[in-house]
């Protein structure tokens, strides 16, 4: 008989406490790299600015195309700065869950965020240059 519960994501790669075994003896991670760091910090800059050009017209959020179960996830502005804040601050991603029941018409890509900023930004330029 067995005295511990059976492990249900034993043999699982997708298995969420996976990357646990990966702890350093210590129980630390590795910090993020001067790069990665300077990275997510851009990344929530950027976050920043999406949200404040995108939400008035709608969009609740970003959808991220997700590396290891290949679904879209949606991530409204706040859980998405939290999670940031988090890589920031840990050094490793949250594990993360998709969302429950999302409208796809609420949420946009980084990319789509980010050409919708530069088109204001150049529109705006290009306003103060005819000035």
């Amino acid at each position: 008989m067995q005295d511990e519960p059976i492990d249900p994501f034993s043999g699982d790669p997708a298995d969420p406490s996976a990357g646990l075994d990966d702890l350093g003896e210590d129980g630390q991670l590795d910090p993020l790299s001067d790069t990665e760091r300077q990275d997510v910090l851009e990344d929530l800059a950027d976050l920043e600015i999406y949200q404040a050009l995108l939400s008035p017209i709608g969009v609740r959020g970003l959808v991220i195309e997700c590396e290891d179960c290949h679904e879209p996830h949606y991530f409204d502005w706040d859980l998405l700065r939290g999670n940031l804040r988090h890589l920031l601050s840990s050094g490793r991603p949250r594990v993360h869950e998709p969302a429950y029941d999302p409208d796809p018409d609420h949420y946009v890509t980084w990319e789509y965020a980010r050409g919708y900023a530069d088109g204001v930004h150049d529109t705006l330029s290009d306003e103060s240059d005819d000035a």
